[in-house]
């Protein structure tokens, strides 16, 4: 069964699909999500906030997020581990 984790704001993704989490600071990532939201293979997930995290999916979407990469990153390897995602935002 594929492990699903708290982006935030309820928002969930399959971590099994998840191929790179990357800040949206440097001049290449937002290229990237340019092109993404013109292409229309963005998704937005955070919920009106500054976009703090940008998660690269294997099916060449992107999805962008308002918690930090460090966190996400820690729900999903606490997920691999038997960990607990649903932590109150």
């Amino acid at each position: 069964m594929d492990k699903l984790i708290n982006i935030g704001f309820g928002n969930i993704v399959n971590t099994a699909k998840i191929i790179a989490i990357v800040s949206p600071d440097s001049a290449p990532v937002k290229r990237m999500v340019q092109r993404a939201k013109e292409a229309g293979t963005a998704i937005d997930a955070t919920q009106g906030r500054k976009t703090k995290a940008v998660l690269v999916m294997e099916s060449s979407q992107i999805v962008l997020s308002a918690l930090l990469p460090e966190t996400i990153a820690g729900r999903a390897a606490g997920e691999m581990h038997g960990g607990s995602d649903m932590d109150p935002e």
